[in-house]
């Protein structure tokens, strides 16, 4: 039914939570955080939270990524009385280069990556910086299953918006009823692909009490496999 599969990178394949908190908890050590939070536990989520709002603003163009890349972590300090706008630059420098270096991945993401291959020439399609995707597609060595790696920064557009998607079909001379997208951002991956006449897979690991509209739902990657 498909003949080219769009696949998502963070926490959809690559487990951006769980390196993002291995690189944090370094840096928290290294730079002595604890002196000024409870536990690294105080100091993730908040981070955490801000980082989310802060994607969202990039995703809709309303902020830059040094912008995005600062505020995240001068955030955190500002919230416990630590602002101090050098260590925040230096952790963001740190972080950059630490996060791309961890190779967690989101469970069945190789078998899926190993399923799809032989069947379906691949695309990433990801908002991500494109210093740091392309680190961390070689530290898990996933590049090699990608015919193409599609990332917001080449296409100029991001995710939800329909030109990102329409940039990936042009590269892979598809059409929108050819390709099927997976991710587990529904904003981004699974309205951005709808608005582009694309089906989509909603990769939701964690319950939800709504329910939302998608071609197909998974809880697993491992479900993907009767789907396609």
């Amino acid at each position: 039914m498909y003949k080219h599969i769009f696949i998502d990178l963070d926490d959809t394949l690559w487990d951006f939570h769980a390196n993002a908190q291995a690189a944090l908890e370094e840096i928290y050590n290294n730079h002595q955080l604890y002196n000024h939070f409870d536990s690294f536990e105080h100091y993730f989520n908040i981070y955490a939270k801000r980082n989310l709002e802060l994607w969202e603003l990039y995703g809709k163009g309303e902020i830059t990524k040094e912008f995005l890349n600062f505020e995240r972590f001068s955030h955190p300090l500002v919230q416990v009385g630590a602002g101090n706008i050098k260590i925040a630059e230096q952790i963001g420098r740190e972080f950059l280069e630490m996060l791309p270096t961890k190779t967690l991945l989101v469970a069945h993401a190789k078998e899926l990556l190993d399923y799809l291959y032989p069947k379906y020439p691949l695309t990433i399609i990801s908002n991500g910086f494109i210093e740091v995707q392309y680190k961390k597609l070689r530290s898990s060595n996933l590049e090699h299953y990608f015919t193409h790696i599609v990332l917001s920064e080449g296409a100029k557009a991001l995710k939800p918006d329909k030109r990102i998607y329409e940039y990936a079909m042009q590269l892979n001379n598809a059409t929108a009823s050819e390709c099927l997208m997976i991710g587990d951002s529904y904003e981004a991956d699974i309205v951005g692909a709808r608005n582009a006449g694309i089906d989509q897979v909603y990769y939701q690991p964690k319950p939800s009490s709504h329910e939302k509209p998608a071609t197909y739902g998974v809880k697993t990657l491992e479900e993907i496999f009767r789907i396609i």
